[in-house]
């Protein structure tokens, strides 16, 4: 799988996780939701270890860029809440930021 594709995986593996935790003890949700959460976060680690990286502290760095834009996604997706302006800025800026490290040359 495309280094790409693994992060968006991951991102809202990642995502769906958190929030399992965030509807049991903030929405008032049965303590079950914690369950699939947990299994969640599991492929979410299992999925950046897919990663084509000599470090994995590279790997998640870039991977931190597309954990944001997918979180603005979740949020107007799952939540509801459209983001503004400010939200897409940051999420590109950040994208910008995940592409430099993740497609920039490397000299070893």
């Amino acid at each position: 799988m495309p280094t790409p594709l693994i992060y968006v995986a991951a991102a809202f593996a990642e995502i769906a996780g958190c929030f399992a935790f965030w509807a049991w003890l903030r929405l008032g949700k049965s303590i079950l939701w914690i369950v699939p959460g947990l299994a969640s976060l599991a492929l979410f680690a299992w999925l950046l270890t897919l990663v084509d990286s000599a470090a994995a502290g590279r790997a998640y760095a870039a991977y931190g860029g597309v954990y944001i834009a997918a979180s603005l996604i979740w949020l107007w997706s799952v939540e509801g809440l459209r983001p503004d302006r400010w939200d897409a800025i940051g999420a590109g800026i950040c994208l910008l930021g995940a592409s430099v490290i993740l497609f920039g040359p490397r000299t070893a």
